[in-house]
């Protein structure tokens, strides 16, 4: 038999709790030679907040699925299928394994095996914001464009009377309660 990864569904939110619970009954089942790995597919998520400060963190891509890599036998399908918090495999009583590919794009992974890292940003077009930095200091405007991935955004502000866009960066603003 050969090793495969399997789409395991679970109670949304039990994730980790399935993976424990499953590690603790290979082990006391001895079935570490037919159940060989367990994912909980993630990716890095860095939020923007007001000022530029940024957080990063690791949110599930697919909340309520772990990913097992077995050989697929009875026992081993009985022992997983039985784990608390586990309701059943994506297929139902036959489940397919996945491909690689489709392996590789559940956990992110690209051909050099990096997870992408995603950004998120508080800031959206039209909001009022202040330049809090650089030579248009005080100035007011708001938001036409917002740029994640390069950490920018493009505010139109008023300048000489005539509204000019100019390109700023996450810490040269303040959103304008």
């Amino acid at each position: 038999m050969s090793k495969r990864w399997y789409v395991v569904h679970t109670y949304s939110g039990y994730e980790n709790k399935v993976k424990e619970a499953l590690q603790n009954r290979i082990e006391s089942r001895g079935m570490q030679d037919r159940i060989f790995d367990i994912q909980i597919p993630m990716e890095s998520v860095t939020e923007i907040k007001e000022g530029g400060k940024r957080e990063t963190k690791d949110v599930k891509v697919f909340p309520g699925y772990v990913l097992v890599r077995m050989e697929m036998d009875d026992e081993a399908w009985d022992c997983v299928r039985n784990t608390e918090g586990v309701t059943g495999f994506l297929g139902g009583n036959k489940p397919s394994p996945l491909s690689r590919e489709d392996y590789n794009k559940m956990m992110r992974k690209s051909k050099t095996g990096d997870a992408p890292k995603r950004t998120t940003v508080g800031l959206e077009v039209d909001m009022p914001v202040k330049v809090t930095s650089g030579p248009l200091a005080d100035f007011d405007g708001k938001i036409a464009e917002v740029n994640p991935e390069a950490g920018k955004v493009k505010v139109m502000l008023e300048i000489f009377g005539r509204e000019t866009s100019v390109e700023l960066g996450f810490d040269q603003i303040e959103v304008i309660s």
